[in-house]
Formats: C-alpha cells, sequence, structure tokens
C-alpha cells in the first residue's frame, strides 16, 4: 500500500512560489529590454519609434542613450551594453566595431537665420559681407564636418564668432542659439536641425549642400543577446512608418 500523500502545501512554500512567478513574469519569461545607442540628432525621431515599437511588443521596453556619435562608438568599443547602434557619419560607426551596417537617412546643409533673414543671406558667399555674424559648429561635430566642406566647395573663408577660442560652437544646439538670440545672422546646420528649431530660426537652402551630406547608418552591436529584437527595430526604422517619422523631422528617408 502506498504511503498517502500530503497534499496541504506550507505557507512558506505558497509565498516562494508567488515570488518566483512574479520574478519571472508568470511564466513569461519576464520583461526584456532593447538597448539602442543612437546620435543625439535621432532624439526626437527615434524616441517616436520606440514607442510604436513597444506597443507592438508587449514585454519589450527600447532604452535608448543619446549622445555625440563618436562617444558612443567609443563606449560600444570598450563594452558598453548596447543592442543596437544608430549613428551618425560612416567614421562613427567604424570605431563602434558593429558589422554591416545600414544607411536608413541622410541630412543636408542649410544656413540656419533669424525670422526674416535680416542679413539677407541668400548663399554661402554672402556669409562674408561686411557685418554679417556666422556661426559655425566645431569640426569634430557633424555640423562643423559638414560647413566645412561646403565653404571649400564654395570656396569660401568666414571668421566665426565665439564662444571658443576658435570661434567655434561644440554643437548645433548653441549655434542655433546665437541665431535665435539675434547674436549671430547666419550658423551653418543641418535641414534636421533647423526643423527641430520650430519656426525659431528659417533655414536657407544650398547647391554645396549636396557636398556636405551626412549618412545615418544602423547596426546591430556585435554580442547582443537580443538579435531578433534588433532585426525587427530596423525593419521598423526603414518602414513606411518609420520613414514617414524620419521625413517629418527633416531627414531624407534610405530604403536602400
Amino acid at each position: 500500500m502506498y504511503p498517502k500523500v500530503n497534499h496541504f502545501t506550507p505557507p512558506t512554500c505558497v509565498a516562494l512560489a508567488l515570488v518566483l512567478l512574479v520574478a519571472t513574469g508568470c511564466g513569461g519569461g519576464g520583461r526584456q529590454t532593447l538597448t539602442v545607442f543612437a546620435d543625439a540628432s535621432l532624439t526626437g525621431t527615434f524616441g517616436s519609434l520606440g514607442k510604436t515599437f513597444e506597443a507592438a511588443h508587449p514585454g519589450v521596453a527600447v532604452r535608448f542613450d543619446f549622445g555625440g556619435s563618436g562617444a558612443l562608438a567609443q563606449r560600444i568599443a570598450r563594452g558598453a551594453p548596447a543592442d543596437l547602434f544608430a549613428a551618425a557619419g560612416t567614421a562613427a560607426m567604424r570605431g563602434s566595431g558593429a558589422p554591416s551596417p545600414r544607411v536608413f537617412a541622410r541630412d543636408s546643409l542649410q544656413v540656419a537665420v533669424p525670422k526674416g533673414n535680416p542679413a539677407h543671406v541668400a548663399g554661402l558667399k554672402d556669409l562674408t559681407a561686411p557685418g554679417v555674424r556666422v556661426a559655425l559648429c566645431a569640426e569634430s561635430a557633424p555640423c562643423g564636418a559638414g560647413a566645412r566642406t561646403a565653404l571649400a566647395a564654395a570656396g569660401v573663408t568666414v571668421t566665426p564668432i565665439g564662444p571658443d577660442r576658435n570661434g567655434k560652437a561644440p554643437d548645433a544646439a548653441k549655434v542655433l542659439a546665437k541665431v535665435r538670440l539675434g547674436e549671430a545672422d547666419a550658423a551653418l546646420v543641418y535641414r534636421t536641425d533647423v526643423r527641430a528649431a520650430a519656426g525659431a530660426v528659417e533655414g536657407v537652402d544650398l547647391p554645396e549642400a549636396a557636398r556636405a551630406v551626412e549618412d545615418y547608418l544602423i547596426a546591430t552591436v556585435p554580442g547582443t543577446e537580443r538579435l531578433a529584437l534588433t532585426r525587427e527595430f530596423v525593419d521598423l526604422v526603414l518602414s513606411d512608418e518609420g520613414r514617414k517619422v524620419l521625413g517629418g523631422a527633416g531627414f531624407t528617408p534610405v530604403t536602400g
């Protein structure tokens, strides 16, 4: 005769079982986090796409780390925990060591001017007119590298106003602030920077902009344990929805 089995479960065991169920998401494997390192200029667009991705993937949280592409690439190369990298410029992507990147968008240079364009800037040569104050980004920033290329293509040399001893600001936000506050008559930045200023400045198109196009690339970081999720996020970026969001921010979407 088999011994009688006691089916009573002690309260401590019940409590332990409940803790385990909560910790594992009631057997569903728990909540996953997809970590995306992305250039600061993608803050608005990727923030929006992240919400779309989360809505389509219950149990997945998208965590963004926005910053300069070069600095993010260095962190990835040193082993920072990231699943996906979206960079402005091929040099930063190459520095991260992420293989097989895909170009998903491009950005082109514009001259940002105050509302009404009081200095009547219509092109790069107008930046050399007497009294025209020009703000430029440092060449370590994409807007600075693009400005150098465009000015060289036009054969134009300008002397920018502060803030550093070289007369250049560290990023687009700083030079746009000078235009917005009336401290500069013009600044060379990217189209998306002008769009992000939400009407506080105006943008003037440039023929030389074709020489200073910035590619935006995205790639899965080697070693990620969320390979399927990274591929699905890239698919979203390249989808019609992704193109719509990027185009709305002033980017030129690329799907090839």
